[in-house]
């Protein structure tokens, strides 16, 4: 059975049925994230004991009677109750192809979660599965001392540097906001960020406000001046920890105060109640990138970060691909035919 569910209270108890979702699940971050063509709908599929949420946004494909669907941005994709070692998902592919059939959804694309169990085992044979780089996570579960000693040295030498010239505060005030995006905005301006890098003030409001799940926002207040010089945004959603976004002024950049920022995040992190501090990957999906490097002086734990690619109808989505010229391509861009858009 399926049912689509796009109210608030619906789709949070449903959430609350799950072991665990992360802020990518939530109503909230789907409508703070959303944009102006994006309905956000919480697919429910059960069958005797077994029940699968997977989040998505739905789309109308400019100039066709066609949609598709795609994920927030993030680590999002299905999630499940009651699905035993030796699941079939033959049932639950038959269905929900018939709904997207049903309801003209030509293709779907979601980002998946390292942290939630059983996605894959879900998905298998239903479209495609792939590798698209690893993340890097902090073992919260490993005792503090454990967690240090995983960093790398020059990791640790800096952190020692920065301790000594900064003092951490942390914030979920409103009041906040403007310091942070200010910081936040010199930094992408820095490194020639691209425009959907940058957020309205509005965003970072409703990050805040939302019950769905914690934000908090921790900056580094320089000791000599008491400047604040750098800030590091975080969401905290059940047993997950996600790095959200984070600046760092341009003439406080040596004495990297981001890096203290991650390791005050960690040091405050009860290991009982939390499990894994995300990092993220590399740009693009790079392991060697300075991005990635920076990450996994850290933690050597990495885990593999999977996309979902599903063509339900091939002869609409080839129609609307060589109707935009874009069938012919060797892009590995999805859908092919939004790869001219600022869309994914």
């Amino acid at each position: 059975m399926i049912e689509i569910i796009t109210t608030k209270d619906k789709w949070q108890n449903l959430l609350a049925k799950f072991d665990t979702y992360d802020v990518y699940h939530t109503y909230d971050y789907h409508m703070i994230t959303k944009s102006e063509n994006e309905r956000p709908i919480l697919i429910k599929y059960t069958n005797n004991t077994t029940t699968i949420g997977i989040p998505l946004l739905l789309r109308n494909i400019k100039n066709t009677m066609y949609r598709d669907a795609t994920s927030v941005y993030g680590y999002s994709g299905p999630l499940s109750k009651g699905v035993t070692k030796d699941f079939d998902n033959s049932r639950f592919v038959e269905v929900l192809t018939q709904y997207f059939i049903k309801h003209d959804v030509i293709s779907i694309f979601s980002r998946l979660n390292p942290f939630i169990p059983n996605q894959n085992k879900l998905l298998k044979n239903f479209g495609e599965i792939l590798q698209s780089g690893k993340v890097v996570n902090i073992n919260l579960k490993l005792d503090k001392v454990i967690q240090r000693q995983n960093y790398h040295r020059r990791l640790k030498n800096h952190i020692n540097k920065s301790r000594k010239s900064c003092t951490v505060i942390k914030s979920n005030s409103l009041d906040d906001i403007d310091v942070f995006m200010d910081i936040y905005n010199e930094n992408m301006a820095r490194v020639n960020a691209q425009k959907n890098y940058y957020f309205k003030r509005e965003y970072f409001v409703k990050l805040l406000e939302s019950k769905d799940f914690e934000t908090e926002i921790y900056f580094a207040l320089e000791n000599t001046t008491k400047k604040i010089i750098s800030g590091a945004m975080f969401f905290k959603t059940n047993s997950i920890i996600q790095y959200h976004l984070s600046g760092t002024r341009e003439e406080f950049l040596h004495l990297m105060p981001t890096k203290l920022l991650i390791d005050e995040m960690r040091l405050n992190a009860p290991c009982n109640t939390f499990n894994f501090l995300n990092l993220g990957g590399g740009l693009g999906a790079s392991e060697n990138d300075s991005l990635f490097k920076f990450k996994s002086s850290f933690s050597d734990e990495h885990h593999s970060f999977y996309i979902w690619k599903l063509i339900t109808n091939k002869r609409a989505y080839n129609e609307i691909c060589a109707n935009n010229n874009t069938l012919n391509t060797d892009s590995t861009f999805f859908p092919l035919y939004r790869q001219n858009e600022n869309v994914t």
